[in-house]
């Protein structure tokens, strides 16, 4: 039983492993499903940071690409299942939380999706930015940037505390 215990979490320490988990879980924290990157990207950064004698070395660089990455591609998955429903339309019907974030994506265009990482609304601006059909390489430069800035501010946060 020990053997297999040892086994089974062997899988996390790979570099490979880590990075392909990693990856998933900042694609689905990105989509409608729920996730957990920052707590992955945590754990791993921790790691990193203690065995590492630079903050920014080869490998926590590699870990900050490969979470942006796959929080971008989850937020575009969403953009572009969007952009398959026809423009919008509100009613009287429609959700608070709709009406804020339509308001704000008709008001501010694509840089609103700068604010694409936050819990709840950032799903709603990646699908109104599909919804009203934004341009596409924008779109793409301003969630991935997004993204990046807030595992940057993770991983200073993170080093802060580790300090």
């Amino acid at each position: 039983m020990l053997d297999y215990l040892i086994s089974f979490f062997g899988i996390f320490s790979s570099t490979q492993n880590q990075l392909l988990i990693m990856f998933a879980s900042a694609f689905l924290s990105a989509t409608i499903l729920p996730g957990n990157s920052e707590i992955t990207f945590t754990a791993f950064a921790s790691q990193l940071i203690m065995s590492e004698t630079s903050l920014f070395s080869h490998n926590i660089a590699i870990l900050l690409f490969v979470a942006t990455l796959g929080n971008s591609l989850g937020s575009l998955t969403t953009y572009f299942m969007a952009r398959l429903i026809p423009p919008p339309h509100l009613t009287e019907k429609s959700k608070p939380s709709v009406k804020w974030a339509l308001k704000y994506s008709q008001k501010y265009g694509v840089w609103v999706l700068l604010f694409s990482w936050l819990p709840i609304v950032g799903d709603l601006f990646s699908g109104i930015a599909g919804w009203l059909r934004f341009n596409f390489w924008q779109t793409v430069c301003f969630i991935s940037l997004g993204k990046a800035i807030r595992y940057l501010i993770l991983l200073w946060s993170i080093s802060a505390f580790l300090g």
